[in-house]
Order: structure tokens, then C-alpha cells, then sequence
């Protein structure tokens, strides 16, 4: 697989900005009431997750050190979590074998997804492609 220069620059820059991420990372997965971005704002105020995920397979793209996975996993989704950075991964996996919410992480890119089109229920990308990758390739 070929990277592009702001695929190559996006998985060092994560890289290196991973470790601050570790202790939000590990407040988030322990909450049951998620709060979005950079302000916190409760998931009371917008309601941005449906609150019965039971039997649906979702995905976060740009999953980065996984919470939104969990708060997923926790309302009965089947999870998938894609990032492109190893350190961020690392993060996520140490977090999902501490707290078994049956999340799977996967390396790789939002712009191609490793999986068959409309193979999954919900989608979200709380921060990482929205920003960080190709719309024209991730956004059908």
C-alpha cells in the first residue's frame, strides 16, 4: 500500500501526540456519560448516540485511543475501531483488554476501509477523518 504525504504526516504527527492522549483516554472509557470534544459537552445536550445500539455493528473512523468505541459497546454494539496510528492503537487495545467491551481495533485509514461497503449499521467520527483524511475518498 502506497501512503500519501498527508497520510505519512497524519500517522507521525498521532504518533507524537498520543502520549497526552493517554489519561483523557482512560477518564473517557470509564464513563458511562460520554461527553464530545474539546469543550466536554455531555452527550445529554446533544444526543448524538442512539441510546439502543443492540445487535448493530458499528465503526469509528479515526478512533484514536477508542472511548467513542466504548460508549458504542456499551449501548450493545458490535464495535469497530480504525485508526492509523500504532501508539494511539496501543492505547485503545490496553484499554479494551481492561475494561472487555468486545472491541476490535484495526490499523488503517478512513479513506479505505478494509471492509465491504454497508457492512455496518452506524458510523461516527468524533474527531479523526473529519479532519485528517481525504473527504472526497472517506465520504461516499
Amino acid at each position: 500500500v502506497t501512503l500519501k504525504d498527508y497520510q505519512i504526516l497524519n500517522r507521525e504527527a498521532w504518533q507524537e501526540f498520543s502520549e497526552e492522549y493517554k489519561e483523557p483516554a482512560e477518564k473517557a472509557w470509564k464513563s458511562d456519560d460520554p461527553h464530545w470534544g474539546i469543550w466536554q459537552i455531555p452527550e445529554s445536550k446533544l444526543n448524538l448516540l442512539p441510546n439502543d445500539l443492540k445487535g448493530m455493528k458499528c465503526i469509528e473512523i479515526g478512533c484514536g485511543a477508542g472511548y467513542v468505541s466504548s460508549w458504542m459497546a456499551r449501548r450493545g454494539a458490535e464495535v469497530v475501531g480504525i485508526d492509523p496510528t500504532p501508539n494511539q492503537l496501543e492505547t485503545a487495545r490496553r484499554l479494551e483488554k481492561e475494561h472487555q467491551l468486545g472491541v476490535e481495533f484495526v490499523e488503517g485509514f478512513g479513506e479505505k476501509l478494509p471492509f465491504p461497503d454497508s457492512c455496518f449499521d452506524f458510523s461516527i467520527s468524533e474527531y479523526g477523518a473529519s479532519l485528517w483524511a481525504d473527504p472526497y475518498e472517506w465520504i461516499p
